[in-house]
C-alpha cells in the first residue's frame, strides 16, 4: 500500500472503520511479536517507522498509561511564552465547535510536545484523562509511543493515526489528526495542533479542518508581524527627522520596518547590544536600541572597530565606538578565526574551511553551523558568503601566555 503520510488520511474514504480497526489490532499484535501477516492490508510505512523508533526506546505496548503532567504554573509560563497564545482564539473558532458537536478534542502543544490547551467534549475529556492526555502532559513518541502529535514532531509533517496504528494498546480506541504549526517570520516550529476522538467516529473532513485551522493561524501570525513592523515604523519616525545618510529600523528578529538610502531589504542579521553588525549597503553598524527595535546606521570611519584574539585564553577583545567588550570562544572558534585571518581577500567557502579543519570537504554543514554560532558571539567581525574577517575591522592575533600545567 502506498504511504499516504503527506497525501491523505489514515484510512481511505468509504472504509469500514470497524473492520479496519480489527485488522489493525491483528497487524499490531503480529508485527510487534515479530510475525509477518499477509492477509490484511499492510501497516503504513509512516507507522512502521514510528513503531521502530518507539521499540528502540524500550517502551512496551501494554505498559501503564500513567502520566505526570507539568504543574499548572509551568503550563501557564509556557503559554505566556508561546506565540500560539496570539492565535489560540483563531484555532478555537475553527476547531472547538466541531469538536463539541462531534465528540472530539482540540489539543495544542508546544514544540516540546507539552499539551498547553485541551478543549472539547466533556465525555471525551474524561476518556482522555484516563490516558493522561491532559494539559501539561508530554505527548512525544519517547513518552507515550506512536501518536499523531509525537509522530508529527518526529516526522516534521502532518500525521493522522487510526486505532491500532497507535503503539500503546490503551490508545487503540482513538483517532488523531495532527499538524505542525510554524512561525511565519522565522520558520521556527511553534507546536502541533491536533484533533482527537473515538476512532469509530472518524470523519474524513477532520484532517482538512486541522489543515485549515493551522493555515489560518499562521496567516494571522503573519498579519500580527506586519502590524508590529508598522507600529515600530510609526514609533521611530520622530527619531528619524533630520537623520542623514542610509539607515534601517529593524525589529528584534532583524525584520526591516523602515529603510532609507539603500536598496530594499526585508531582513538583516539579528541585532545585539554592543555587537557591531555588518549590513550590505551600510557596512559596519553598531545597533542602537529603540523602544521596540533597533536603529542601524554606519559607524564613522574614525569609529572603525578593532579586535584582538588572545588565542591561549580563548578570548576575543573588541574595541568599538560603544566601548570595549570581550567574547569567550571555544577552541574550534579560535581555530576558525585563525584560518579566516590567514584567508585570501576573497574569503573561504564552507567546503574550503572543511578541508582545512577536517582534511576533506564533507563537513561543510558542520562548519556552517559553527560559523553561525561564532557570528552570534562576535557579530560583524566575521562576514559570510564567503567567510572572512570583515575588511572594516582591524584584526590581530596574540598568542597570550599559556598557563603552566
Amino acid at each position: 500500500m502506498q504511504d499516504r503520510t503527506r497525501r491523505g488520511g489514515a484510512v481511505a474514504p468509504g472504509t469500514d472503520l470497524s473492520l479496519r480497526a480489527r485488522e489493525l489490532r491483528v497487524l499490531h499484535d503480529a508485527i510487534l511479536s515479530g510475525l509477518r501477516p499477509t492477509k490484511a492490508p499492510p501497516v503504513r510505512e509512516l507507522v512502521v517507522r514510528s513503531w521502530r523508533r518507539v521499540m528502540a526506546t524500550g517502551l512496551a505496548a501494554d505498559a501503564s498509561n500513567a502520566r505526570d503532567p507539568l504543574p499548572l504554573a509551568e503550563v501557564e509560563r509556557r503559554r505566556t511564552a508561546s506565540a500560539l497564545t496570539l492565535v489560540i482564539d483563531e484555532l478555537r473558532h475553527v476547531l472547538t465547535s466541531v469538536a463539541d458537536a462531534s465528540s472530539y478534542l482540540m489539543v495544542v502543544t508546544d514544540a516540546d510536545g507539552v499539551v498547553l490547551w485541551r478543549e472539547g467534549s466533556t465525555r471525551v475529556r474524561r476518556q482522555a484523562d484516563s490516558l493522561g492526555f491532559t494539559e501539561g502532559a508530554l505527548w512525544t513518541e519517547q513518552t507515550v509511543g506512536t501518536n499523531a502529535i509525537g509522530t508529527a514532531l518526529a516526522e516534521a509533517a502532518p500525521v493522522e493515526l487510526f486505532s491500532a496504528e497507535h503503539f500503546a494498546q490503551a490508545q487503540h480506541p482513538w483517532y488523531c489528526s495532527a499538524r505542525p504549526i510554524h512561525d511565519p517570520r522565522t520558520g521556527e516550529l511553534l507546536g502541533v495542533v491536533d484533533v482527537s476522538g473515538p476512532a469509530l467516529t472518524l470523519h474524513p473532513t477532520i484532517r482538512v479542518l486541522v489543515e485549515s485551522a493551522v493555515r489560518l493561524a499562521e496567516a494571522r501570525l503573519g498579519d500580527l508581524h506586519r502590524e508590529r513592523l508598522d507600529r515600530l515604523r510609526r514609533t521611530a519616525e520622530p527619531l528619524l527627522v533630520g537623520a542623514r545618510g542610509p539607515l534601517l529600523v529593524v525589529d528584534d528578529l532583524g525584520w526591516v520596518a523602515h529603510q532609507a538610502g539603500l536598496a530594499r531589504r526585508d531582513r538583516v542579521q539579528v541585532p545585539q547590544q554592543h555587537h557591531p553588525l555588518a549590513v550590505p549597503g551600510l557596512g559596519i553598524c553598531l545597533p542602537e536600541r529603540l523602544a521596540e527595535g533597533w536603529l542601524l546606521r554606519p559607524e564613522s570611519a574614525e569609529a572603525r572597530m578593532s579586535a584582538r584574539l588572545i588565542a591561549a585564553e580563548r578570548v576575543l577583545e573588541v574595541d568599538s565606538a560603544d566601548g570595549p567588550w570581550r567574547a569567550p570562544l571555544t577552541a574550534r572558534h579560535v581555530e576558525l578565526l585563525r584560518l579566516l585571518a590567514g584567508a585570501p581577500a576573497a574569503g573561504l567557502t564552507a567546503a574550503e574551511l572543511s578541508n582545512r579543519v577536517y582534511g576533506d570537504p564533507d563537513h561543510a554543514v558542520t562548519i556552517r553551523a559553527e560559523l553561525s554560532r561564532l557570528r552570534r558571539s562576535v557579530g560583524a567581525l566575521v562576514e559570510s558568503h564567503p567567510y572572512r574577517i570583515s575588511r572594516d575591522v582591524r584584526f590581530r592575533i596574540e598568542e597570550g601566555v599559556t598557563p603552566e600545567a
